[in-house]
Protein backbone atom coordinates (compact mmCIF):
# COMPACT_ATOMS: atom_id res chain seq x y z
CA UNK A 1 0.00 0.00 0.00
CA UNK A 2 1.60 3.40 -0.81
CA UNK A 3 1.75 5.89 1.45
CA UNK A 4 -1.11 8.75 0.25
CA UNK A 5 -3.43 5.18 -0.01
CA UNK A 6 -2.25 4.41 3.59
CA UNK A 7 -2.73 7.82 5.00
CA UNK A 8 -6.44 7.84 3.79
CA UNK A 9 -7.20 4.51 4.94
CA UNK A 10 -5.90 4.82 8.16
CA UNK A 11 -7.98 8.35 8.51
CA UNK A 12 -11.37 6.54 7.40
CA UNK A 13 -10.60 3.69 9.53
CA UNK A 14 -9.76 6.02 12.72
CA UNK A 15 -12.87 8.51 11.37
CA UNK A 16 -15.02 5.25 11.96
CA UNK A 17 -14.12 3.89 15.23
CA UNK A 18 -13.80 7.51 16.95
CA UNK A 19 -16.64 9.06 15.04
CA UNK A 20 -19.78 6.98 17.65
CA UNK A 21 -20.24 9.89 19.73
CA UNK A 22 -20.95 11.72 16.70
CA UNK A 23 -24.13 9.18 16.03
CA UNK A 24 -27.36 10.99 16.98
CA UNK A 25 -29.00 9.39 20.10
CA UNK A 26 -32.00 8.22 17.91
CA UNK A 27 -29.99 6.33 15.75
CA UNK A 28 -28.27 4.78 18.88
CA UNK A 29 -28.32 1.23 19.44
CA UNK A 30 -29.61 -0.26 22.49
CA UNK A 31 -27.23 -3.28 24.08
CA UNK A 32 -29.10 -6.01 25.91
CA UNK A 33 -27.86 -9.12 28.40
CA UNK A 34 -29.78 -11.41 26.23
CA UNK A 35 -30.25 -12.83 22.65
CA UNK A 36 -34.04 -11.52 23.03
CA UNK A 37 -33.22 -8.11 21.61
CA UNK A 38 -29.93 -8.92 19.56
CA UNK A 39 -32.16 -8.54 15.82
CA UNK A 40 -33.82 -5.38 16.58
CA UNK A 41 -30.00 -4.15 17.89
CA UNK A 42 -28.64 -5.23 14.25
CA UNK A 43 -31.26 -3.45 12.16
CA UNK A 44 -30.53 -0.29 14.87
CA UNK A 45 -26.77 -0.93 13.95
CA UNK A 46 -27.36 -0.84 10.70
CA UNK A 47 -28.72 2.46 9.95
CA UNK A 48 -26.14 3.80 12.45
CA UNK A 49 -23.82 2.44 10.53
CA UNK A 50 -25.31 4.12 7.31
CA UNK A 51 -25.49 7.73 9.09
CA UNK A 52 -21.90 7.21 9.98
CA UNK A 53 -20.97 6.74 5.75
CA UNK A 54 -20.49 2.93 5.40
CA UNK A 55 -22.04 1.90 1.88
CA UNK A 56 -24.88 -0.56 1.83
CA UNK A 57 -22.45 -3.13 0.63
CA UNK A 58 -20.30 -2.95 3.70
CA UNK A 59 -23.12 -3.10 5.98
CA UNK A 60 -24.81 -6.19 4.25
CA UNK A 61 -21.31 -7.86 4.18
CA UNK A 62 -21.02 -8.11 7.86
CA UNK A 63 -24.10 -7.18 9.56
CA UNK A 64 -26.45 -8.66 6.39
CA UNK A 65 -26.00 -12.42 8.32
CA UNK A 66 -24.50 -12.23 11.87
CA UNK A 67 -26.12 -14.38 14.88
CA UNK A 68 -26.14 -14.17 18.71
CA UNK A 69 -23.01 -15.75 20.18
CA UNK A 70 -23.59 -17.48 23.32
CA UNK A 71 -20.44 -19.44 22.80
CA UNK A 72 -18.60 -15.45 22.87
CA UNK A 73 -20.81 -14.57 25.98
CA UNK A 74 -19.35 -17.72 27.87
CA UNK A 75 -15.75 -17.43 27.04
CA UNK A 76 -15.74 -13.69 27.83
CA UNK A 77 -17.39 -14.55 31.30
CA UNK A 78 -14.63 -17.13 32.27
CA UNK A 79 -11.14 -16.14 31.22
CA UNK A 80 -9.94 -18.60 34.16
CA UNK A 81 -6.24 -19.00 32.61
CA UNK A 82 -5.53 -15.58 33.78
CA UNK A 83 -6.32 -16.27 37.24
CA UNK A 84 -3.40 -18.99 37.15
CA UNK A 85 -0.13 -18.69 38.94
CA UNK A 86 2.69 -17.82 36.68
CA UNK A 87 4.21 -21.68 36.63
CA UNK A 88 0.66 -22.49 36.12
CA UNK A 89 -0.47 -20.30 33.20
CA UNK A 90 3.50 -21.56 31.81
CA UNK A 91 2.43 -25.22 31.93
CA UNK A 92 -0.99 -24.85 30.34
CA UNK A 93 0.07 -22.19 27.43
CA UNK A 94 3.26 -24.89 26.97
CA UNK A 95 5.81 -22.61 27.64
CA UNK A 96 8.40 -24.74 26.94
CA UNK A 97 6.96 -26.14 23.51
CA UNK A 98 6.91 -22.05 22.48
CA UNK A 99 10.82 -21.83 23.60
CA UNK A 100 12.05 -25.19 21.53
CA UNK A 101 9.94 -23.97 18.38
CA UNK A 102 10.54 -20.11 19.01
CA UNK A 103 14.60 -20.72 18.64
CA UNK A 104 13.93 -23.15 16.08
CA UNK A 105 12.18 -20.29 13.64
CA UNK A 106 14.38 -17.59 14.74
CA UNK A 107 17.49 -19.47 13.21
CA UNK A 108 15.66 -20.45 9.91
CA UNK A 109 14.21 -16.82 9.93
CA UNK A 110 17.41 -15.01 10.72
CA UNK A 111 17.76 -12.55 8.01
CA UNK A 112 13.09 -11.79 8.85
CA UNK A 113 14.48 -11.31 12.07
CA UNK A 114 17.38 -8.95 11.82
CA UNK A 115 15.50 -6.58 9.39
CA UNK A 116 12.79 -5.94 11.63
CA UNK A 117 14.99 -5.80 14.45
CA UNK A 118 16.88 -3.25 12.26
CA UNK A 119 13.70 -1.33 11.48
CA UNK A 120 12.11 -1.42 14.95
CA UNK A 121 14.48 -2.37 17.82
CA UNK A 122 12.30 -5.18 18.67
CA UNK A 123 14.36 -8.34 19.48
CA UNK A 124 13.36 -12.16 17.76
CA UNK A 125 12.70 -13.51 21.16
CA UNK A 126 9.58 -11.03 21.60
CA UNK A 127 8.09 -11.61 18.54
CA UNK A 128 8.03 -14.87 18.72
CA UNK A 129 6.86 -14.89 22.18
CA UNK A 130 3.95 -13.32 21.23
CA UNK A 131 3.21 -15.34 17.89
CA UNK A 132 3.92 -18.51 19.84
CA UNK A 133 1.43 -17.40 22.75
CA UNK A 134 -1.07 -16.47 20.49
CA UNK A 135 -1.99 -18.73 18.08
CA UNK A 136 0.81 -21.08 18.26
CA UNK A 137 2.62 -19.85 15.08
CA UNK A 138 -0.09 -19.71 13.00
CA UNK A 139 -1.25 -22.95 14.00
CA UNK A 140 -4.32 -22.13 15.30
CA UNK A 141 -6.00 -18.49 14.33
CA UNK A 142 -9.27 -18.93 15.87
CA UNK A 143 -12.47 -20.45 13.89
CA UNK A 144 -15.17 -17.80 15.31
CA UNK A 145 -16.82 -15.74 12.98
CA UNK A 146 -15.42 -12.33 13.84
CA UNK A 147 -18.39 -10.53 12.59
CA UNK A 148 -21.17 -12.46 14.90
CA UNK A 149 -18.22 -12.36 18.15
CA UNK A 150 -17.35 -8.79 17.68
CA UNK A 151 -21.25 -7.94 17.21
CA UNK A 152 -22.32 -10.10 20.13
CA UNK A 153 -19.75 -8.19 22.10
CA UNK A 154 -21.31 -4.60 20.86
CA UNK A 155 -24.42 -5.56 21.63
CA UNK A 156 -23.82 -7.16 24.86
CA UNK A 157 -24.04 -4.59 27.96
CA UNK A 158 -20.49 -5.32 29.78
CA UNK A 159 -18.57 -3.51 27.18
CA UNK A 160 -20.32 -2.33 24.13
CA UNK A 161 -19.24 1.15 23.74
CA UNK A 162 -15.80 -0.65 23.75
CA UNK A 163 -16.73 -3.46 21.20
CA UNK A 164 -19.08 -1.27 19.34
CA UNK A 165 -16.01 0.94 17.92
CA UNK A 166 -14.10 -2.47 17.30
CA UNK A 167 -17.07 -3.07 15.17
CA UNK A 168 -16.93 -0.38 13.33
CA UNK A 169 -13.09 -0.51 13.19
CA UNK A 170 -14.16 -4.22 11.57
CA UNK A 171 -16.46 -2.88 9.24
CA UNK A 172 -13.87 -0.28 8.36
CA UNK A 173 -11.31 -2.83 7.13
CA UNK A 174 -14.34 -4.54 4.81
CA UNK A 175 -15.19 -1.38 3.51
CA UNK A 176 -11.83 -0.57 2.07
CA UNK A 177 -11.36 -4.31 0.30
CA UNK A 178 -8.41 -4.83 3.21
CA UNK A 179 -10.42 -8.15 4.26
CA UNK A 180 -13.51 -9.88 3.62
CA UNK A 181 -16.12 -11.11 5.48
CA UNK A 182 -14.76 -15.01 5.02
CA UNK A 183 -11.13 -14.13 6.01
CA UNK A 184 -12.54 -12.93 9.39
CA UNK A 185 -12.23 -15.82 11.22
CA UNK A 186 -10.89 -15.41 14.10
CA UNK A 187 -10.67 -15.35 18.16
CA UNK A 188 -13.77 -15.30 20.74
CA UNK A 189 -13.10 -11.55 21.22
CA UNK A 190 -12.48 -10.74 17.35
CA UNK A 191 -8.72 -11.03 17.34
CA UNK A 192 -7.56 -11.77 13.81
CA UNK A 193 -4.30 -12.98 12.25
CA UNK A 194 -1.26 -14.59 13.56
CA UNK A 195 -0.91 -12.42 16.59
CA UNK A 196 -4.14 -11.59 17.19
CA UNK A 197 -4.33 -7.96 16.26
CA UNK A 198 -8.28 -6.32 17.65
CA UNK A 199 -9.81 -4.47 14.33
CA UNK A 200 -8.65 -1.52 15.83
CA UNK A 201 -5.45 -2.15 16.23
CA UNK A 202 -5.33 -3.62 12.95
CA UNK A 203 -6.50 -0.22 11.53
CA UNK A 204 -3.54 1.59 13.20
CA UNK A 205 -0.66 -0.42 13.52
CA UNK A 206 -0.55 -3.09 10.49
CA UNK A 207 1.93 -2.48 7.86
CA UNK A 208 2.86 -3.99 4.79
CA UNK A 209 5.87 -6.15 5.94
CA UNK A 210 6.48 -8.38 3.02
CA UNK A 211 5.51 -5.29 0.22
CA UNK A 212 2.97 -6.83 -1.43
CA UNK A 213 1.17 -3.44 -1.24
CA UNK A 214 -1.59 -4.83 1.18
CA UNK A 215 -1.69 -5.36 5.18
CA UNK A 216 -2.88 -9.02 5.52
CA UNK A 217 -2.24 -10.25 9.05
CA UNK A 218 -4.05 -13.13 8.34
CA UNK A 219 -2.22 -15.15 5.57
CA UNK A 220 0.92 -13.18 5.26
CA UNK A 221 3.26 -13.90 8.58
CA UNK A 222 5.74 -11.26 7.88
CA UNK A 223 3.17 -8.50 7.96
CA UNK A 224 1.50 -9.58 11.28
CA UNK A 225 5.34 -10.22 12.82
CA UNK A 226 6.25 -6.22 10.96
CA UNK A 227 2.95 -4.78 12.76
CA UNK A 228 3.44 -6.89 16.20
CA UNK A 229 6.94 -4.76 16.02
CA UNK A 230 5.03 -1.38 14.65
CA UNK A 231 2.60 -2.02 17.53
CA UNK A 232 5.47 -2.42 20.51
CA UNK A 233 7.74 0.75 18.69
CA UNK A 234 4.31 3.03 18.80
CA UNK A 235 3.96 1.54 22.61
CA UNK A 236 7.35 2.60 23.96
CA UNK A 237 9.40 0.51 23.45
CA UNK A 238 13.55 1.30 22.86
CA UNK A 239 15.97 -0.27 21.25
CA UNK A 240 18.48 -1.83 23.44
CA UNK A 241 16.43 -1.62 26.19
CA UNK A 242 15.55 -4.17 28.76
CA UNK A 243 12.20 -5.95 28.16
CA UNK A 244 11.82 -8.02 31.79
CA UNK A 245 9.56 -6.18 35.01
CA UNK A 246 10.58 -2.83 35.53
CA UNK A 247 12.66 -2.43 32.72
CA UNK A 248 12.63 0.23 29.58
CA UNK A 249 10.29 -2.13 27.47
CA UNK A 250 8.51 -3.83 29.62
CA UNK A 251 5.75 -1.44 29.12
CA UNK A 252 4.98 -2.01 25.74
CA UNK A 253 4.52 -5.63 26.65
CA UNK A 254 1.78 -4.37 29.45
CA UNK A 255 0.60 -2.57 26.30
CA UNK A 256 0.25 -5.62 24.35
CA UNK A 257 -1.98 -7.77 27.19
CA UNK A 258 -3.64 -6.33 30.08
CA UNK A 259 -3.19 -9.76 32.19
CA UNK A 260 -0.09 -10.03 34.42
CA UNK A 261 0.67 -13.48 34.56
CA UNK A 262 0.42 -12.91 30.23
CA UNK A 263 2.97 -9.82 30.28
CA UNK A 264 5.42 -11.97 32.53
CA UNK A 265 5.22 -15.08 30.11
CA UNK A 266 5.84 -13.04 27.03
CA UNK A 267 8.86 -11.65 28.87
CA UNK A 268 10.31 -15.04 30.08
CA UNK A 269 9.27 -16.94 27.36
CA UNK A 270 10.81 -14.46 24.92
CA UNK A 271 14.61 -14.16 27.05
CA UNK A 272 14.94 -17.73 26.90
CA UNK A 273 14.58 -17.83 23.22
CA UNK A 274 16.50 -15.34 22.90
CA UNK A 275 19.57 -16.43 25.09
Amino acid sequence: MNRRIEKAAMAIGLAAVIGIAGVSQSLAAKCGNNAAGFNKWVEQTKREAAAKGFSQRTINETLGNVSYRTKTIRLDRSQSSFKLSLNQFMAKRGANAIVAKGRRLKQQNQSLFNSLERKYGVPPGVLLAIWGMETGFGGYMGNEDTVSAVATLAYDCRRSQFFTAELYALMSLVERRELSRSQMRGAAHGELGHTQFLPSNYLRYAVDGDRNGRRDLVRSRTDALASTANYLKAHGWRRGGGYQPGQTNYRAIQAWNAASVYQQAIAIIAQRIDS
